[in-house]
């Protein structure tokens, strides 16, 4: 594992070791914390993440029935039980074989009259938790942080907006959802993500590689939402060799 002066880097060589750094690090916040409140992100870099959580949970079980899980985001504009649904990932993953009950779990909404009405609850439900104690991020390959695309306002609070039209395409195939039926996002804004007490951000693969360095060596821009990283005071950036490749060309790994 390597580790970069610049940020709170982290570096490491397997799959295996980069799945079981972060989960562990969750494990570590819920043994820290019986009150913590985790927010979660859905994809392919945290899937065997959340599986590797529950089986550490199972070999040493703890008393967690007070702790709080949320996703970072939601689709909108499907069916909430529809498999690529951020809730539906979420109870599969993890949520369900760790026994958390619905009280626990907090997910925006796929369907709502009143979207931005929503967004403010679920965020007072969170400080009236007391604030996030640990946010685990995934990085898209334009850099963006839940549903913040590039060129999200930094000070952007939780709102709906557009989701990638590659993303829409695919949802739209799998739900049989017609063109003129609307869907986005709804997801944390930048600004909610910064309120974070703890971040990992976590991206793993070389088609990473270039969000990852304009994350850590780019300037700080909308542009690049994920930018906005380097300014948290307590995120770790745990990423594989291949995501690390061009910030690292010149360090001994």
């Amino acid at each position: 594992m390597a580790s970069n002066n610049l940020y709170n880097i982290r570096i490491v060589r397997t799959e295996e070791e980069f799945d079981n750094t972060a989960a562990r690090l969750i494990i570590g916040q819920m043994r820290k914390n019986a009150h913590s409140v985790i927010g979660l992100s859905t994809g392919r870099t945290t899937y065997n993440i959340h599986r590797l959580v529950v089986k550490l949970f199972n070999e040493n079980p703890f008393p967690i029935s007070d702790i709080t899980f949320f996703g970072v985001d939601e689709v909108v504009g499907v069916d909430r039980n529809y498999a690529g649904a951020c809730y539906t990932m979420l109870k599969t993953e993890l949520i369900d074989d760790l026994g958390v009950d619905s009280n626990h779990f907090l997910m925006f909404p796929t369907q709502s009259e009143d979207f931005p009405r929503t967004c403010q609850q679920f965020i007072s439900e969170i400080e009236r938790r007391s604030g996030i104690d640990l946010l685990i991020l995934g990085l898209g390959e334009n850099a963006h942080l839940g549903f913040n695309q590039p060129g999200t306002n930094l000070e952007q609070e939780a709102w709906v907006t557009e989701m990638n039209p590659e993303l829409e395409e695919r949802i739209r195939r799998e739900t049989q959802t017609p063109e003129s039926q609307w869907l986005g996002g709804v997801t944390l804004g930048l600004k909610d993500i910064m309120r974070a007490r703890n971040i990992v951000l976590v991206a793993k693969g070389e088609h990473k590689a270039e969000a990852v360095y304009r994350m850590l060596r780019g300037v700080v821009t909308p542009q690049c939402p994920a930018s906005v990283l380097q300014n948290h005071a307590n995120c770790l950036f745990l990423l594989d060799l291949k995501a690390a490749s061009l910030i690292n060309k010149n360090e001994d790994l």
